[in-house]
C-alpha cells in the first residue's frame, strides 16, 4: 500500500505481496503517536482475534478484516475509506 499524505482519512486495504499467499489487512493514516498506533492496533487485534503489527506507521491485521475493521474504525470516529480492489 502506497504512502498517503494526512488528510485525515484512515484507509483500509489487503496486501499479499512478499507474504507467501497469505493476505493482511493494512491500515494507513491513523493520526498519533508510535505509542497510541500501537494501543489502537492492539484493540483493533482483540475485536479480530487475530495477531498483527505496526511498521511504519502502518497497522497490519493478519487475514482479510477490512469489513469488520472499516466497521470498528468508522464507529470509533474515524473517516474511512477501503483502499485498493
Amino acid at each position: 500500500m502506497s504512502f498517503y499524505p494526512n488528510d485525515g482519512v484512515v484507509r483500509v486495504g489487503r496486501e499479499t505481496k512478499g507474504r507467501r499467499g497469505s493476505g493482511v489487512t493494512v491500515i494507513s493514516g491513523l493520526p498519533g503517536s508510535e505509542d497510541a498506533l500501537k494501543q489502537i492496533a492492539s484493540k483493533l487485534k482483540a475485536q479480530c482475534g487475530v495477531g498483527g503489527t505496526v511498521k511504519d506507521r502502518i497497522v497490519e491485521i493478519q487475514g482479510d478484516q477490512r469489513d469488520r475493521l472499516v466497521k470498528i474504525l468508522s464507529d470509533a470516529g474515524y473517516t474511512v475509506k477501503k483502499a485498493g480492489g
